[in-house]
């Protein structure tokens, strides 16, 4: 699976200009930012050493290296965590007694299910391992329509890449595409050996140019908070607000929310988009089309 140590630590040196860590010009450079050289020498470590961390071939390195190498590429803190999952990955053992590492599903609590059935006044849904939707309940499923997609291709990552239209389905959707990309990244890290996550990196980088491109740039980014908006062709512009809430118990899996603010014309459509859903799930044998939304 691509995404491993030595792409990670080449795209953050590539950020790092000589003259920020107090290294003279010295003129042209084959690469850009620092030299292999350079950063070893700046982290206190040899570059044999750093050479064989850059291509997976150190073992048992130690906080203190990772750390002082961290320090010189101003790396944040879901980014050292990366650093660390990929320094020293988990063995194809633990992968295999992770949930959903090898072929089945991620199975999602009663409880949480009940509790999804319940909040009918915001999309929510519950996302596991390599972006999966594991669950969501039917405002979600307004949203994203995901009741009419297989259940096998129920993932955020390839809705995001892959869906039709779905450029026009977010007015940001450049930025929806990085943050996608920079989350798989993590989930590589945490899992090296799911076989799931690489088939799903391999779909996309063969059907999605940028896909492709932002991976090389190797993101990291954990999933917060933020807002989205969206151009739903039911009910037009929507400015919504997100949470995702870790899960006791599971820590593959998150639960994401969807808010607007009161009074809001989001949270007026929001209602419409319930009835609307409310009316089509009455008409489970002949669905009813789908009209266009106006968006800006």
């Amino acid at each position: 699976m691509s995404g491993g140590i030595g792409e990670f630590l080449k795209s953050r040196r590539a950020r790092i200009q000589p003259a920020d860590v107090g290294l003279p010009d010295l003129g042209r450079r084959r690469v850009p930012g620092l030299r292999r050289e350079e950063l070893a020498q700046l982290a206190g470590v040899s570059i044999d050493y750093y050479t064989r961390l850059e291509r997976c071939r150190a073992r048992n390195v130690s906080d203190a290296i990772l750390d002082a190498i961290a320090d010189v590429l101003r790396l944040d803190a879901t980014e050292r965590e990366h650093l660390r999952h990929l320094a020293r990955p988990s063995g194809p053992a633990a992968a295999r007694r992770g949930a959903g590492a090898a072929g089945g599903r991620e199975r999602v609590r009663p409880g949480l299910l009940r509790l999804l059935e319940m909040m009918d006044a915001v999309p929510a849904c519950v996302l596991g391992r390599r972006t999966d939707v594991l669950a969501y309940n039917a405002l979600a499923d307004a949203l994203y329509g995901f009741g009419d997609m297989p259940a096998e291709h129920r993932n955020a990552a390839r809705h995001t890449f892959l869906h039709p239209g779905v450029e026009h389905f977010y007015a940001d959707w450049h930025t929806v595409a990085e943050e996608a990309v920079a989350f798989l990244h993590l989930d590589v890290g945490r899992h090296p050996h799911d076989r799931r996550l690489a088939a799903l990196i391999g779909e996309l980088s063969m059907h999605s140019d940028t896909f492709r491109t932002l991976w090389a740039a190797h993101p990291v980014q954990d999933k917060t908070y933020g807002t989205k908006h969206i151009c739903h062709p039911v009910v037009g512009d929507l400015e919504l607000a997100y949470e995702t809430l870790l899960l006791p118990g599971d820590l593959d899996q998150c639960l994401v929310l969807y808010t607007a603010p009161a009074g809001s014309p989001t949270e007026d459509r929001l209602r419409l988009l319930a009835s609307w859903q409310a009316t089509e799930m009455q008409h489970t044998q002949t669905p009813v089309p789908r009209p266009s939304g106006d968006c800006k």
